[in-house]
């Protein structure tokens, strides 16, 4: 009977469980840290797709909204334009984009799906750019098209846009964020190409 009450062990990322189990100590030590509490942690990754002259067409917008869902697992939220700008014909309150933001399992899991299957995927591909690191450490990366995603079908593909994914990371320096990312696997270019 006691048997029957016991529960399931509760499910964790594998990058999660590395990050815990093995990084936090290697990055302590590489980055020569005092506190474990300085290593640098992936807060959240922030997904965007901007519709751009794509904004008043519903298919458009509707194959955005898909794909997120697809890739993601989350409803995406719309953005709105806070000011009128004449010249991109705008005007404030229009939608212009969608985005959602991935915490915890999710965060790890659509990582490791990113870095180990789509980018691999991506034609021509060397590594992605060193240099995309703001002041606070947080690293941007974007695709220009959604049909390296595994799980849309080619039909999901026919109407292409691009999104840019933004990985937040709580560090106090931009080269303690990339040590984090490389850990993770993120297969930065080589320097001097």
């Amino acid at each position: 009977m006691a048997e029957a009450t016991k529960k399931a062990p509760k499910y964790v990322a594998r990058l999660k469980a590395d990050y815990e189990g093995k990084y936090v100590k290697e990055l302590q030590k590489e980055l020569e840290l005092a506190n474990v509490h300085q290593v640098p942690v992936l807060q959240k990754i922030v997904v965007n797709v901007g519709l751009g002259k794509a904004k008043d067409d519903k298919k458009t917008i509707e194959a955005a909204k898909n794909t997120l869902r697809k890739i993601t697992g989350q409803e995406p939220v719309e953005t709105v334009a806070k000011n009128s700008i004449a010249g991109f014909k705008l005007r404030e309150g229009n939608m212009i984009g969608l985005k959602l933001t991935l915490r915890g399992e999710r965060m790890y899991e659509f990582m490791d799906r990113l870095i180990n299957i789509v980018l691999p995927r991506l034609r021509d591909f060397r590594g992605v750019s060193g240099k995309a690191f703001d002041k606070q450490g947080n690293y941007s990366l974007g695709l220009t098209d959604q049909s390296v995603f595994p799980e849309l079908t080619f039909e999901e593909t026919t109407t292409p846009h691009g999104m840019q994914f933004v990985f937040v990371v709580k560090t106090e320096d931009k080269a303690h964020a990339k040590a984090l990312l490389e850990k993770f696997g993120m297969p930065f270019e080589k320097e001097g190409k």
